[in-house]
């Protein structure tokens, strides 16, 4: 077996270093949250944790931040910016629409008397709520995922290919999964079909998202597309979808069947298409882990 270089060396502490920091942020506040209720203050602060352990992790190894990249190229990435923005919007509308349509739950937006549309129709109800949501919530729920993807694809994704770990994006997304367990296990997330069966769906879930998401950093060399896409996503099936439903069954909700069926079926779809821009990239990052990918 051949030796580790110096690159794969600094990235496996690199890792090591990410994942105590990591691990000593969001235990005492994942704690709080399961005592206390979910609230603005702590799951912020947890969104911002793995940013947090990516930045102690570069200190202490006296790395840049300069592979993260904050720049963005917007001809090189428009497409890749309008599939983070519409794509959760996609899986949403394919699996709630089939289980609106199949009964497998009931659609009822929500009323909006600040809008003045408490008086529309169900219809109208919902293109306000998705419109509204889509531009202004969205851009606000950007500030708690940049903290998430900063370290997930900012940091973990380009040290785990560097580290020459196997299938990296798979194991980055069971990484990110395991990280909300104890927040779905103990009943404060995502949790309309109970949590064991929610844990499970959630995590099939948000592995298949990992794909995507990898892709869209790998593919612009950039977080920004990713951060666009967890925020997207967060607001369009929580914001929109589920307050627009009701009795909610183990088909519907972000650990839904339905939308667990969908996402994995989108990645399929699109994985012949991802394929040759991530392997590029993972060669890139391999050979020059903390450059700009």
């Amino acid at each position: 077996m051949t030796p580790p270089n110096n690159a794969v060396r600094k990235a496996r502490r690199g890792l090591l270093l990410y994942f105590i920091a990591l691990c000593a942020g969001s235990i005492p506040i994942e704690w709080m949250i399961i005592r206390d209720g979910m609230a603005v203050g702590p799951i912020l602060t947890l969104m911002w944790v793995p940013a947090l352990a990516s930045l102690i992790a570069r200190v202490t190894l006296r790395e840049g931040v300069g592979d993260v990249s904050f720049r963005l190229s917007f001809s090189r990435a428009r497409w890749a910016l309008l599939a983070a923005w519409l794509s959760p919007l996609a899986v949403a509308a394919v699996a709630y629409g089939i289980g609106w349509t199949a009964g497998l739950g009931g659609f009822a937006p929500p009323p909006m008397d600040k809008l003045g549309a408490h008086f529309g129709s169900p219809a109208w109800r919902f293109a306000i709520l998705l419109a509204t949501t889509m531009v202004l919530n969205v851009a606000i729920m950007m500030v708690f995922t940049a903290g998430e993807e900063i370290g997930w694809r900012g940091y973990m994704l380009t040290r785990l290919i560097a580290a020459g770990i196997p299938k990296p994006i798979f194991v980055s997304g069971l990484i990110w999964g395991l990280w909300h367990m104890p927040l779905i296990l103990s009943g404060r997330y995502v949790t309309s079909s109970g949590p064991l069966l929610s844990a499970a769906l959630f995590m099939v879930t948000i592995v298949a998202g990992s794909y995507l998401t990898a892709w869209l950093r790998l593919s612009t060399g950039s977080v920004w597309p990713t951060i666009l896409f967890h925020a997207s996503w967060n607001t369009v099936i929580q914001d929109v979808f589920d307050r627009s439903t009701v009795g909610k069954s183990i088909w519907l909700g972000e650990s839904g069947l339905l939308v667990v069926i969908v996402c994995v079926i989108l990645v399929i779809c699109v994985a012949p298409l991802l394929r040759g821009a991530v392997t590029e990239a993972i060669q890139r990052i391999s050979d020059s882990p903390n450059k700009p990918s």
